[in-house]
């Protein structure tokens, strides 16, 4: 009896053991399995890079600075005839290696004077799109100074500010905040298109804003004579790009000396 009894045990002892290694292989395997595929997916993302961009233009330099900075969008190029033009960009080829140093200027308040405020960028563009800050200089901007102040999705035209001065007779240095220009209520503003013809006109808000909705193309706008002033502004030729609010600033002569 007690040789039979200690072989069932023998027995019943072995066959736990035979599952519990097959089991555990098992077990071993779906690991392995299923952390070959955790780690070929991981494989794919870290392999995957961006497209790149050929960057061989300087409109296509300004492009990718814009891109990186939507409420740059509508900014126009440097215009040395404009007065108080308040946010420009220049380009030029950074010699020898292909790319392009994007310079870019934000100027706020009193800009009919030159702007008592501005913020300065230089962007290093390389060829193959990618964008650096060489430099950056100046105070914060303020968000109604940016050419597309909510970014891209806004609405296509051009808009901005008229303004009137001097208005005393002595401008200091630093400017007097009393002698600042004043808005012009009522200012008429023609938009007329490449072949002249007028397609547009607006009149200045009581704080001197103004905006025009108007699809993408060249436009030239054309501030008309206003009762009290000795001069006014010139035409301006801009060109609109889709989903670009192009800010103006406009300067009517008071006559005062």
């Amino acid at each position: 009896m007690d040789e039979p009894r200690r072989r069932n045990r023998s027995r019943s002892a072995a066959v736990p053991a035979t599952m519990t290694l097959r089991v555990g292989t098992l077990l071993l395997f779906v690991v392995v399995l299923v952390g070959g595929c955790a780690g070929a997916g991981a494989s794919t993302n870290a392999s995957a890079t961006p497209i790149p961009v050929s960057v061989t233009t300087p409109e296509a330099a300004v492009a990718q600075v814009i891109a990186t900075e939507k409420r740059l969008t509508g900014i126009a190029p440097k215009n040395p005839d404009a007065i108080g033009q308040s946010a420009w960009y220049e380009v030029a080829p950074a010699s020898g290696v292909g790319a392009f140093v994007v310079t870019v200027r934000i100027g706020w308040g009193d800009c009919p004077a030159g702007c008592i405020h501005e913020h300065v960028w230089h962007y290093a563009v390389a060829p193959d799109g990618a964008v650096s800050v060489v430099s950056e200089t100046g105070p914060a901007v303020p968000d109604d100074a940016w050419p597309s102040p909510n970014g891209a999705g806004q609405r296509t035209g051009i808009g901005g500010v008229v303004t009137a001065g001097p208005v005393c007779p002595v401008e200091k240095n630093p400017p007097d905040p009393a002698c600042a220009p004043r808005p012009v209520d009522g200012a008429v503003l023609v938009f007329g298109d490449a072949s002249g013809t007028e397609v547009a006109r607006t009149t200045a808000a009581p704080d001197g804003t103004f905006f025009a909705e108007l699809p993408a193309g060249f436009y030239v706008v054309t501030p008309q004579p206003a009762k009290g002033f000795l001069g006014t502004p010139g035409p301006q030729s801009v060109t609109v790009t889709d989903g670009a609010a192009i800010r103006l600033a406009l300067a009517y002569d008071t006559g005062i000396r």
